[in-house]
């Protein structure tokens, strides 16, 4: 064979490897943006049970036909709060079974029927569904995909048949060498993985190249060891820069893949054995791909089954190794680490990692309010008026330049999963917690100017009465009460009775604020001190802001075809 003909058959099979991949990147986002918040609500039940965890990991491994994608999204909710260490592990090893699925995609379709005939017929239908304008246009994405997938296969087994082993000498004398040749083939199948980065694509090559008679089944199984090992390249880069729990999440990636390949290659022969056994039809041929996929799903769901009773050792193997660091605790400044590449892959599942982030911030913003409330109470009677209203703003300046930081960085990451393929309702979704995040940071910022006024009362000698401080109290728990049922509902849709419920509290809040208005107004008329009822006068007003920006974040929450009744809007 000339070394020009080698060049083509390699472009051609570099080119049917892009295009299957392509597939399966557009099968996936189609899928993801047709599932929307349902593949969020699969995500809760991550944090279950270990067993739970397990099929969950498998299920969304399977949508986005990418384990590497739920990896990394494992090691990113970690590292975000959203998973403990032990129950990322579960979510792990369901990714690993999960990703099985493009073996048999491969093995079942790409080599067993006429595929030409699919893949045209596919696309032109998915371009059709694509483009009209109904509920279930997104799955014009998912046969696109599926059409991609079929013509990268078919150019891929177009190629293959032109291959002639014979004229390879050096793959037939690295097969010929017993337990090295295995040895050799995980390391091949590793390196490959590690340079596309896709387990997914170097297992499609592996079997296309079985199937064409260019390796052997034993040296092609060894290669799907060696693509499990390189496919924890992706994990492992997550967790650079990364908090503690999310290397150690890292880290179980690594050794669950690295340890199963090592007992597998110990049992190699046995497997290759068992394998054969169970699965019909001889490996040699197109038989070979079954017998491929069915080693790639035994090899995953016995390292699984061996692993999962012993979940929590293996965590505290991990937390071992890798030591949790004291300055993990309570950062000063808020950074939210994330990978383009990641979001590129599961675009929908970010918007949870961004709403366990934008409760965090809501919780900033309740301390915030906390503070002051416990401010207003004590200032009175503290004996160092002076030491006690600088100690609240050191505090508000903190948490306000730490929620301006997250406003910032939130912002920016929910920007850049717009810029990803999205469902509508996902879309929505995003623009939503794009105004609740933009509400909570302007509560932060009347938080902070409270302060500031408090500390004018002080410095400027405008202390309020004992009377008047006992007539905020009533207004500042209706308040307080606002922002609890806010952080409660963050996330979900509220219900028609939370609906009328945030109204109830909206007017209760504007009533006492004129009741309040109306009490300054009058001590003013009495001849009370003028700045001093006016900074009170101001006192409410920015307290009252706050309630209205719950009540904000309380509309946006609202079931879409509510009508939401009197309240902020209708005054």
């Amino acid at each position: 064979m000339g070394v020009m003909a080698i060049i083509v058959i390699l472009f051609r099979i570099i080119g049917g490897l892009c295009l299957f991949l392509y597939g399966m990147k557009v099968m996936s986002d189609g899928i993801q943006q047709a599932a929307g918040d349902r593949m969020q609500k699969i995500l809760n039940f991550m944090t279950l049970n270990r067993f739970v965890g397990v099929l969950t990991g498998m299920a969304v491994t399977a949508l986005v036909q990418s384990s590497s994608a739920v990896s990394v999204m494992a090691v990113s909710f970690v590292n975000a709060g959203l998973l403990t260490l032990t129950q990322s592990i579960g979510v792990i090893m369901g990714a690993n079974i999960g990703t099985t699925t493009t073996a048999w995609i491969v093995s079942l379709v790409g080599f067993s029927i006429d595929i030409s005939s699919l893949a045209l017929p596919s696309i032109g239908l998915g371009f059709f569904m694509g483009v009209l304008k109904w509920k279930h246009r997104d799955m014009g994405a998912v046969f696109m995909g599926f059409g991609f997938i079929f013509l990268g296969l078919q150019f891929l087994t177009d190629a293959m048949p032109t291959v002639d082993a014979g004229q390879l000498v050096f793959i037939e004398r690295i097969s010929g060498l017993g337990f090295l040749s295995a040895l050799i083939g995980v390391g091949v199948g590793a390196v490959v993985t590690l340079l596309m980065h896709s387990s997914s694509a170097t297992i499609t090559l592996v079997i296309t190249l079985a199937v064409g008679k260019v390796i052997g089944f034993e040296m092609a199984a060894a290669m799907v060891l060696g693509a499990n090992i390189g496919t924890t390249i992706d994990a492992i880069m997550a967790g650079i820069g990364a908090r503690t729990a999310a290397k150690q999440a890292a880290l179980v990636h690594v050794l669950f893949n690295v340890v199963g390949s090592v007992v597998a290659i110990i049992f190699f022969r046995p497997l290759i054995l068992f394998v054969d056994l169970i699965t019909p039809g001889s490996p040699a041929g197109v038989g070979i791909a079954n017998h491929l996929a069915m080693f790639h799903t035994i090899f995953n769901v016995l390292s699984t089954l061996i692993f999962l009773p012993f979940v929590n050792q293996f965590a505290a193997l991990v937390t071992f190794l890798i030591k949790d660091k004291d300055d993990d605790a309570a950062p000063k400044t808020y950074k939210l680490e994330y990978s383009s590449g990641t979001l590129q892959n599961t675009p929908e599942l970010n918007i949870i990692r961004a709403e366990k982030e934008i409760r965090d911030m809501a919780g900033v913003a309740s301390a915030m309010f906390a503070g002051i409330s416990a401010s207003l109470q004590t200032l009175g009677t503290a004996g160092n008026k002076e030491e006690a209203v600088n100690a609240l703003v050191a505090e508000m300046t903190e948490k306000e330049e730490y929620a301006d930081e997250m406003r910032v960085e939130l912002t920016r990451f929910l920007i850049e999963c717009t810029r990803q393929p999205l469902g509508h309702r996902s879309e929505q979704k995003v623009y939503q917690l794009l105004r609740i995040i933009s509400d909570l940071e302007d509560m932060t910022d009347d938080c902070y100017s409270v302060s500031m006024l408090l500390d004018r009362s002080v410095k400027k000698d405008l202390l309020f009465k004992s009377k008047e401080l006992e007539a905020l109290a009533p207004y500042v728990r209706h308040v307080e009460d606002f922002l609890a049922f806010v952080r409660k509902a963050l996330g979900r849709t509220i219900s028609a009775e939370e609906a009328r419920y945030a109204t109830e509290l909206e007017n209760t809040i504007d009533k006492s604020r004129n009741k309040l208005r109306k009490m300054g107004r009058k001590r003013i008329e009495a001849g009370e001190d003028v700045k001093t009822e006016l900074l009170f006068i101001d006192v409410v007003r920015r307290i009252e802001k706050v309630g209205d920006y719950c009540y904000n974040i309380a509309e946006a929450l609202r079931p879409r075809r509510l009508p939401f009744g009197l309240g902020r809007g209708s005054r």
